[in-house]
């Protein structure tokens, strides 16, 4: 997870925009001959993507963006400790 990508997808992208790229990854990593390096690579930005579109509704429930991000952030970290 890099804030500096979901900032610029969420910035930069419209959530319909998003979701169709999450759709085909999702697909590809689904293929069985995707290497190992290619599923961590597709699993970050799947990660990022996740993230700015996360952005993108809480920014619409009346989050400002930077507690947005940070809001996600904090969700992510609080995950891996567990």
């Amino acid at each position: 997870m890099k804030l500096p990508v979901i900032r610029q997808f969420y910035q930069n992208q419209t959530p319909e925009n998003l979701e169709k790229t999450l759709d085909v990854l999702e697909s590809f990593c689904e293929f069985r001959g995707t290497s190992e390096e290619d599923l961590n690579v597709a699993g970050e930005l799947i990660t990022n993507i996740c993230g700015a579109l996360e952005v993108h509704a809480n920014v619409q429930n009346g989050m400002s963006e930077k507690d947005a991000l940070n809001s996600f952030a904090q969700k992510v970290l609080g995950s891996i400790d567990k």
